[in-house]
């Protein structure tokens, strides 16, 4: 029978419940369990997917094309699991669907209430998740944190689902912040106490409490909350702020949480083996090299709307054995005072997704930057179109080359509309979203990077490189190196004349994983790592001199 765990948040939120979420399913999974993750987000959008990135950071693609929460990111990455819709639910799909069924008269002309027809429907998309998977554990994150009133048909929900699947089978996390006080030089926990407290007159009694900290919670602490939280003294873990987020596996293990989970859970005893995960961790802590890449975008003044794309950057520096610096570059920064300013130093460029003309010009800069210094460069969905319309113009002498997106009137629509998306008039959802296939051309770094012909890629767009200018392009050095099985849509553009400049539709981004990276990324840091710039050269190992690097 599947067990259930419950994690939520208190006293603040953004304080790591995805995290802790995602560390869960890695321990359950080093300990031979299958897991899958569910996230419970109260806000009643119905997907993030129009939700601006300054609201609600990156917008995470499924391959079944659900967009969702970037944790279900977090959660991919740590247990090397492909999600679906079914792992994302909000309250807006919650109201929508109770609404919906009314509306067709299931209710048969009764009274619709939060309980019990909004908590049953939530017991259900629960009840779902592990049936669809069978995994001997469901591990689910409610969104926002206690107290907050759109989290209340949640929180009951989870409660009624002790009696709904016997009580040996469900586990109540708490994940709670510990502010310390400067002048005292103390943690104090009287606002984890008051949400504890806040969590239990819901009907809610936690089993475990992960106390997150700026400093290490001592022996003392533990205690304290122990006593005014009725948690058992072990249940009581601390997490301080850590230098990599893939080591808090291994801290929420060494505080017991791992053995906790198993005996509360009634599940075979098994060690966990996180060997190596640890020593992944420990080759993160200890790089031989730096390597500068700027990601040049329109909201780099929130690093999580692009938390993949940094992610996916570390994973490949990872296996270099070197940390990527990245240098956050606002894309209009770049319009009002050129590229050399922001990018001298730069050993790799990144030019990632985005929608709007905001900033655009300055991406295009950085394009021409690239290509003329011979940067490596990697552009994604946004990042392939801007580098096409450098090229047009720059390079094809069609001067006013543009996007229809941004300029509905340009003479020259090198990306343009696709042909299914003409007749779309709402928003949310209605993208060529998820998972397709794409045919790579041989003899390319596209060919090079997968070794493999054909290659199966997320995709979040609604334009696409107009097929008329694919000769006109051509005849100037850019070239398509992966088109869909039939040869209607471009996939990725290359030039052949520099040393890496790759610009993909998809977003490659979403399917890299610490263990393993993406195959782009890896080869635009392999050969990024091998670029020395004026001003910026990275450091050199003499003591791996005769050392090649990873192929």
């Amino acid at each position: 029978m599947t067990r259930f765990v419950f994690v939520t948040g208190g006293v603040v939120s953004s304080v790591g419940k995805g995290i802790t979420v995602a560390s869960l399913g890695r321990i359950l999974k080093s300990r031979g369990f299958s897991v899958s993750v569910l996230k419970l987000d109260p806000y009643l959008n119905v997907d993030p997917g129009t939700m601006s990135p300054y609201q609600h950071g990156e917008v995470f693609v499924t391959n079944d094309g659900c967009e969702t929460d970037l944790d279900l990111g977090h959660y991919e990455r740590f247990i090397d699991i492909d999600l679906t819709e079914s792992s994302n639910v909000t309250a807006g799909q919650i109201y929508s669907d109770v609404i919906a069924r009314e509306r067709r008269g299931e209710f048969l002309g009764g009274t619709i209430q939060a309980v019990p027809h909004v908590t049953d429907a939530i017991k259900q998309r629960i009840l779902q998740l592990s049936s669809e998977s069978d995994a001997d554990v469901i591990v689910t994150e409610v969104g926002g944190t206690v107290g907050d009133i759109e989290g209340l048909p949640f929180l009951e929900a989870i409660r009624q689902m002790r009696n709904e699947v016997g009580r040996d089978n469900v586990l109540y996390i708490h994940v709670t912040y510990l502010p310390y006080i400067g002048a005292t030089g103390e943690l104090k926990t009287k606002p984890t106490q008051h949400s504890v407290r806040e969590l239990r007159s819901i009907g809610i009694q936690p089993d475990a409490i992960v106390c997150r900290s700026e400093h290490p919670v001592d022996e003392d602490i533990k205690g304290k909350i122990a006593v005014h939280c009725d948690v058992p003294r072990p249940g009581v873990i601390g997490l301080p702020t850590v230098s990599t987020v893939y080591e808090v596996p291994l801290l929420l293990e060494e505080e017991g949480l791992g053995g906790l989970m198993i005996e509360t859970l009634g599940l075979k005893k098994s060690p966990a083996d996180l060997y190596p995960w640890r020593k992944m961790v420990a080759r993160m802590q200890n790089p031989r090299n730096v390597l500068s890449i700027a990601v040049v975008g329109k909201y780099v003044d929130l690093p999580d709307s692009y938390l993949s794309v940094r992610e996916a950057l570390n994973h490949a520096g990872l296996f270099y054995d070197c940390k990527v610096d990245v240098k956050w570059v606002q894309a209009e920064n770049i319009e009002e005072n050129g590229a050399d300013t922001y990018l001298v130093d730069s050993q790799g460029i990144v030019v990632p997704g985005g929608f709007g003309p905001r900033g655009v010009q300055g991406m295009i800069d950085t394009v021409k930057y690239a290509r003329e210094n011979k940067i490596p460069y990697l552009g994604l969905c946004l990042g392939m179109q801007v580098m096409v319309i450098e090229a047009a113009r720059t390079l094809a002498g069609l001067a006013d080359a543009n996007s229809t997106e941004f300029d509905a009137r340009t003479p020259d629509s090198v990306i343009d509309l696709m042909p299914d998306q003409r007749d779309v008039t709402e928003m949310g959802g209605t993208m060529r979203l998820g998972i397709y296939p794409c045919a790579v051309v041989s003899d390319s770094w596209a060919s090079r990077a997968y070794s493999s012909e054909m290659v199966y890629e997320r995709h979040r767009h609604r334009y696409e490189v107009n097929n008329a200018y694919r000769e006109r392009l051509g005849s100037v050095g850019i070239f398509p190196t992966g088109l869909s099985p039939d040869g209607r849509l471009v996939e990725i553009m290359e030039y052949k004349d520099q040393p890496f400049m790759v610009g993909v539709q998809f977003h490659p981004e979403f399917r890299s994983r610490p263990d393993r990276p993406h195959p782009l990324f890896r080869e635009f840091i392999g050969v990024a790592s091998d670029t020395l710039r004026e001003g910026g050269q990275h450091a050199f190992s003499i003591e791996g001199a005769d050392q090649s690097s990873p192929s």
